[in-house]
Order: C-alpha cells, then structure tokens, then sequence
C-alpha cells in the first residue's frame, strides 16, 4: 500500500480548521486526520 502524505497548504489549512471553534466536529476529524499524515520534518 501506497504511503500517503498530505502537502503542506493542506496541513496549513487543517491547523486553522482545528484552531477555529467555527467549525464542528466532523471537519475537525478531517482536518486531525489529514494532520496525522503529515511528513514530520526531519532536524
């Protein structure tokens, strides 16, 4: 299985989603997901 990696405007965009009490609790589960896929930088 293919490993799947969310880009960096998707997760820039997922960040506001979860710091926005604006939205429920479904786009925040999207938005936690999509984070979760993140490539971690490496130091």
């Amino acid at each position: 299985m293919a490993k799947k990696v969310t880009s960096s405007k998707v997760a820039s965009t997922a960040s506001k989603i979860l710091g926005d009490n604006r939205y429920g609790t479904a786009a925040k589960s999207v938005a936690g997901s999509a984070l979760s896929q993140t490539e971690k930088k490496k130091k």
